[in-house]
């Protein structure tokens, strides 16, 4: 068994639901992208994302040196199949946001997972983050060959869906990687565009969130306009439809 290999025997032995391991290479196509999606204005009133330009696309201004990325997710979904987010009379909760601080959790459980790193190939440098720095979290999940970005733009593994969260374990050394072909089986299906109640998914593959509930009752800190009240619903904070009908 590899070094690699061992590690996400650990990283399963720890908790997570699936781990990859690539270099640290810079998110060129991605950093289009992104370049695009903030030029159309598509991320509102989301100021921070148009900073640390150069952090969000290159692992190596965040951690000097870095060679390896180990991207790993971890479920959310209730055991017990879809946790009631909806209360009478009172409104809905994203499943996501029912439990522990994800930052906190998955943060303690990657650092646990680097503290093995060490143990098998010496002294080595390494952060954690989880949601937690400018790194594009979701173009590293496909890259490690995790899942796939769906249309609604989450990132979807094909054995678990779409409810999980997503770490990421920088490290100045190398390892044995992952070379994973990754499939996109989204196909013809268009069900999160079909049924987002705001049209948020203005294209697939492409989200505004402007439009988004999520953002307006998460990431928006202004007052609402009645328009956008309106556009909330039952909800209460964040939203969970695009991932309900995948």
């Amino acid at each position: 068994m590899t070094v690699s290999q061992r590690i996400k025997q650990r990283a399963g032995e720890i908790g997570f639901s699936a781990v990859g391991i690539v270099p640290a290479d810079r998110l060129e196509r991605e950093a289009q992208r992104l370049e695009n999606w903030l030029r159309a204005g598509m991320h509102g009133e989301m100021a921070y994302m148009e900073r640390n330009f150069e952090l969000r696309i290159d692992p190596e201004k965040l951690l000097p040196g870095t060679k390896t990325v180990i991207s790993v997710i971890a479920n959310y979904f209730p055991d017990s199949g879809q946790k009631e987010s909806a209360v009478p009379d009172h409104g809905k909760i994203s499943i996501y946001a029912q439990g522990q601080d994800y930052h906190a959790v998955l943060k303690q459980k990657l650092y646990e997972l680097f503290e093995y790193v060490i143990e098998q190939v010496g002294a080595v440098n390494g952060r954690a983050f989880v949601d937690s720095a400018p790194m594009l979290d979701k173009a590293w999940a496909e890259r490690a060959g995790i899942g796939w970005i769906g249309k609604h733009t989450n990132l979807i593994n094909r054995r678990i869906g779409s409810y999980f969260f997503i770490g990421n374990l920088l490290l100045d050394c190398t390892l044995n990687y992952d070379t994973p072909a990754i499939t996109n089986y989204c196909g013809t299906c268009t069900a999160c565009i079909d049924h987002c109640p705001t049209e948020a998914i203005v294209a697939p593959y492409q989200v505004d969130a402007r439009k988004c509930i999520s953002y307006l009752n998460i990431e928006l800190k202004r007052d609402l306009t009645a328009d956008e009240q309106a556009m909330l619903g039952a909800w209460l904070f964040g939203c969970d439809i695009c991932q309900q009908v995948c």
